[in-house]
Formats: structure tokens, C-alpha cells, sequence
């Protein structure tokens, strides 16, 4: 950790402590976590097909159930991701906190099945997800709720005589992510999106023909102060937090904020967050 770093979580944190007890506590913990954003972005790109005009696409990420995120929460979510209409709906890693210690029933199966998208359903893994011994246990969840995993791989969506490359990669902290193998099947033309649950592969991912990395991870930092911006951010969040970046020429990054919380229960200036991206030709 540098001098710059160190200075800036130490004050932070002291802000925090300092903040939290008073009356901003109630408000960190039991009124932002539940403040759902949504994001909306336009995705302009000559590789996109006419055939994807005004196509729909939701993501969703870091739900972490279990810890201070319940099954209601998520079905109240569902909901609200269907009254978005989506053509495709993408998640980015983490559905439960801890697998080991997760009540597994098919509640959750049923909530995830009700998810509605024409194009699909698609999910990667976190590195929650993979922890705990979770890694055969989501893989069922998500295919008994209709969902298609990319590890590693990818699936072409297609529309009329049209299609876009989607890929995805294996969590970094505890998979094995690999940018080749997940691009064998594209083509020259293809505009080509990239789910990894970890943003901060962007820097990797540049060096391959992808042209839209969506990732979660960060949370945003969870919480974020005025003047400091995030206190704490993951391994592999460090640099890319939250928000659209340009990571260059061609790749455009998007870090969701993700929908629940890890560690610590608090949400402060860093709402949960929806992100709707709506595919343009140029």
C-alpha cells in the first residue's frame, strides 16, 4: 500500500467511524442498501447489426444472499428487472455470500426462474460463487432457473439473419479466466461483449478483440465519502471502481455497483444498482 493510499483509508476510516455513530449509521445501514439505481447507458458501435437496433440488455451483479439480502428482496428485484423488458438479461458473479453457510432450497430456483428475457438468460462466476464449495451447487441453481453459464466460452445472440459474440470468463481469484478460449469462435466482424465478474482484467482484456467489458465486483466501494471517493475496493477493483471507463481505442468498460452488500452491511453514496444498456448501430 503507497503513502497515498494508506492516508486515504486511514482518514476515511476515521471518517467513518466518526460518521457511522451518529445519525448517518441508520441511513448506511436500513435506508441506502435498499435505494435501487438505475443506470441507464446507449451503446453506439458500427459492429452492431441493424437487426439490434434498440436492443435491451439488464445487468444485474453481487447480490450476496444471505448476508443482509434475503430471498424477498430478490424477488422484489426480479420484478423490477422484468418491468424493464429486457431482450437479454446478464449476471456478473456472486448471487449468495457464503455457499457453505447458504439454507439451499428451490425458493431461490423458482425467483431466478421468473427472470423473463426472449434472447436469454447468461451468468458468470464471482469469486463468492466459487468459494465455500460453492462452485457445483450455483452451477445447478443457475441451470435449474433456465440461465446459460460463460466460463470461458461463448454464445452468439442472434436475431433475424444477425448476431453479437457474448462471452464470458472464469472468476480471477479462484478460476481461471481465459480471454483466448472464451474468444475461439469470433469472427472479424463480431461486436463482442465480455462478462468478468473482476473489472480490473480490463487491462488484459484490451489486448483482445472485445469491444464492451460489463463487470461487477467492487460493490463501488460500498462506501464512498465526499472528497475521497471509496474506502476500500476488492483485489482486482483496485483500479477500475465504478462507472463507464474508455480502457482504449476499442474497449469501453462499465463496473456495476452490484445489489447487495459484503464484509459490512453498509451502503453509504453508493446506492445498489440496475445497469440497462440499449445496443445502437452507428
Amino acid at each position: 500500500m503507497n503513502r497515498r493510499t494508506f492516508l486515504k483509508r486511514s482518514l476515511g476510516s476515521l471518517l467513518t467511524l466518526f460518521g457511522l455513530s451518529g445519525g448517518t449509521y441508520f441511513y448506511a445501514r436500513e435506508i441506502e442498501p435498499s435505494l435501487l439505481k438505475i443506470t441507464e447507458e446507449s451503446i453506439t458501435s458500427p459492429q452492431i447489426p441493424n437487426a439490434f437496433n434498440q436492443f435491451k440488455i439488464v445487468q444485474f451483479s453481487d447480490t450476496h444472499l444471505g448476508f443482509h439480502y434475503s430471498l424477498e428482496q430478490l424477488e422484489t428485484l426480479v420484478t423490477k428487472i422484468n418491468n424493464l423488458e429486457p431482450d437479454l438479461i446478464l449476471f456478473t458473479g456472486d448471487l449468495v455470500d457464503e455457499p457453505n453457510n447458504y439454507h439451499w432450497d428451490d425458493s431461490l430456483i423458482r425467483i431466478l426462474q421468473q427472470l423473463e428475457a426472449p434472447e436469454g438468460k447468461f451468468w458468470i462466476y464471482g469469486n463468492h460463487d466459487h468459494g465455500g464449495y460453492g462452485t457445483d451447487i450455483l452451477y445447478e441453481t443457475f441451470e435449474a432457473a433456465d440461465f446459460t453459464l460463460l466460463q470461458n466460452n461463448a454464445s452468439r445472440i442472434h436475431r433475424e439473419n444477425a448476431s453479437f459474440l457474448l462471452a464470458g470468463l472464469d472468476d480471477a481469484m479462484l478460476g481461471n479466466p481465459d480471454v483466448s478460449q472464451s474468444l475461439r469462435d469470433r469472427t472479424a466482424s463480431d461486436f463482442t461483449i465480455l462478462l468478468a465478474h473482476e473489472p480490473d482484467l480490463a487491462d488484459m482484456v484490451k489486448d483482445y478483440p472485445v469491444d464492451i467489458q460489463l463487470s461487477g465486483h467492487s460493490h463501488g466501494g460500498q462506501v464512498r465519502l465526499p472528497f475521497i471517493g471509496d474506502l476500500y475496493t476488492p483485489a482486482y477493483a483496485e483500479k477500475y471502481v465504478q462507472g463507464k471507463y474508455t480502457v482504449s481505442d476499442r474497449l469501453t468498460l462499465y463496473v456495476n455497483s452490484g445489489i447487495g452488500t459484503t464484509r459490512l452491511p453498509y451502503r453509504f453514496f453508493c446506492k445498489p444498482e440496475l445497469h440497462v444498456f440499449t445496443l445502437h448501430p452507428n
